[in-house]
C-alpha cells in the first residue's frame, strides 16, 4: 500500500472505525485513542494489509486488543488498589435508568464485541468468527447470549419511565 493509499485509507475509515470501537469499548475518547493508535501501527505494516482480512479489519482488530490490553491493566491497578484501600470510602451512586449505552457495557467483552460487530459493523457471523478467531457457532452463541441479555435488561428498565413520559414516544 503507498503512502497515498494509506492516506486514502485513512480518511475513508477513520470516523467509522472510531464508531464501531465506540460501541466496543463504550468510551468515545478511548475509542478514539485506540483507533489511532491502531493506524500508527498499520502504517509499519501497510505492506501486509491488503493480505488476510483486508485493512480495516486488520485496524479494527488491532483497535480491540489495545482496548482489552489497557482494559486489563486498568484493572489490574483497581485490584491493587482495593486490596491497600480504605474500607470507609464507599461506592458512587448506583443510576435508577440504563440505557442502550450502559446496557451494552454490562455485557461481557466477547459478546459485546460479537454484538457490535453484527448489529454496528454489519458483518456476517462467518466475518466476525474470522477477525476474533472464534467459531461461527460460538460467534452464534454470544449473539443469542447478547440479545438475550440487552433484551432482559431494556425490558426490566421500561416500566421506569418517569411520569408525564410516553414509553410510546
Amino acid at each position: 500500500m503507498t503512502e497515498e493509499e494509506f492516506e486514502d485509507f485513512y480518511a475513508r475509515s477513520v470516523h467509522r472505525l472510531t464508531g464501531q470501537l465506540y460501541v466496543m469499548t463504550g468510551d468515545f475518547h478511548e475509542a478514539q485513542d485506540v483507533v489511532q493508535e491502531a493506524f500508527v501501527r498499520a502504517w509499519g505494516h501497510r505492506a501486509r494489509l491488503a493480505q488476510d482480512l483486508g485493512p480495516e479489519a486488520w485496524v479494527r482488530t488491532v483497535a480491540w486488543r489495545l482496548a482489552v490490553s489497557r482494559w486489563r491493566r486498568v484493572l489490574r491497578g483497581q485490584r491493587a488498589w482495593r486490596h491497600r484501600a480504605d474500607s470507609t470510602v464507599s461506592a458512587g451512586p448506583d443510576p435508577a435508568a440504563v440505557d442502550l449505552e450502559r446496557a451494552l457495557r454490562d455485557l461481557p467483552a466477547r459478546q459485546r464485541l460479537c454484538a457490535a460487530l453484527y448489529y454496528v459493523c454489519d458483518l456476517p457471523v462467518e466475518r466476525i468468527a474470522a477477525e476474533t478467531r472464534l467459531s461461527a457457532g460460538t460467534v452464534k452463541t454470544h449473539l443469542s447470549r447478547a440479545r438475550g441479555k440487552l433484551a432482559a435488561h431494556l425490558v426490566d428498565h421500561a416500566d421506569h419511565v418517569p411520569t408525564g413520559e410516553s414509553r410510546d414516544a
